[in-house]
C-alpha cells in the first residue's frame, strides 16, 4: 500500500497485468517491472501478472482464461499491457478486447502507438476508459 492523496494507506484499484511471451527472460522481467511501476505512478494495485509462453494461436489459451476468470471478480478493475501487440496477432486481439469488454473492466495500455478510431484520450493517458464517438 502506498499513501495517496491524504496521505493514509488504501488500496487502489485491483488490476492484473498481461504478457505475451518474449524475447527472453530479461525482457520479460522488464516488461513486469514496467508494468509494476506504471501501477505504483497511477496508484492501481497489481495483484497478478498472466503470461502467454508459447505461441498465440487460439483466444482461449489458459492464460487468458485465467485473466477472464480473476476479472470476473466484483473487485477488479482491469488489466494492464505494455502494448497491445501483447493480446496476440490482430483476429485472437480483437476477439480477446471483446472478451475483455464483457467482463467490464478497463483495458489500459501503457504504450499505445497511436490513437485508434474513435478514441478521443491522447497515446499514453493511462486508465482512462476509452470513450467512442457517440457516447
Amino acid at each position: 500500500m502506498e499513501p495517496i492523496t491524504e496521505r493514509r494507506p488504501v488500496n487502489g484499484p485491483r488490476v492484473y497485468g498481461y504478457l505475451r511471451q518474449t524475447s527472453s527472460k530479461a525482457r520479460h522481467n522488464a516488461l513486469a517491472d514496467s508494468l509494476a511501476e506504471y501501477c505504483r505512478q497511477h496508484e492501481l494495485t497489481l495483484c497478478g501478472l498472466f503470461t502467454e509462453w508459447g505461441p498465440i494461436t487460439e483466444v482461449r489459451s489458459p492464460a487468458f482464461v485465467g485473466l477472464l476468470d480473476v476479472l470476473a471478480l466484483p473487485d477488479a478493475y482491469g488489466v494492464v499491457l505494455p502494448a497491445r501487440v501483447h493480446l496476440g496477432p490482430k483476429r485472437i486481439a480483437v476477439e480477446r478486447e471483446q472478451q475483455i469488454a464483457q467482463t467490464s473492466a478497463r483495458l489500459i495500455v501503457v504504450r499505445a502507438p497511436h490513437p485508434r478510431r474513435g478514441d478521443t484520450r491522447p497515446v499514453d493517458a493511462g486508465p482512462r476508459v476509452r470513450q467512442r464517438e457517440g457516447t
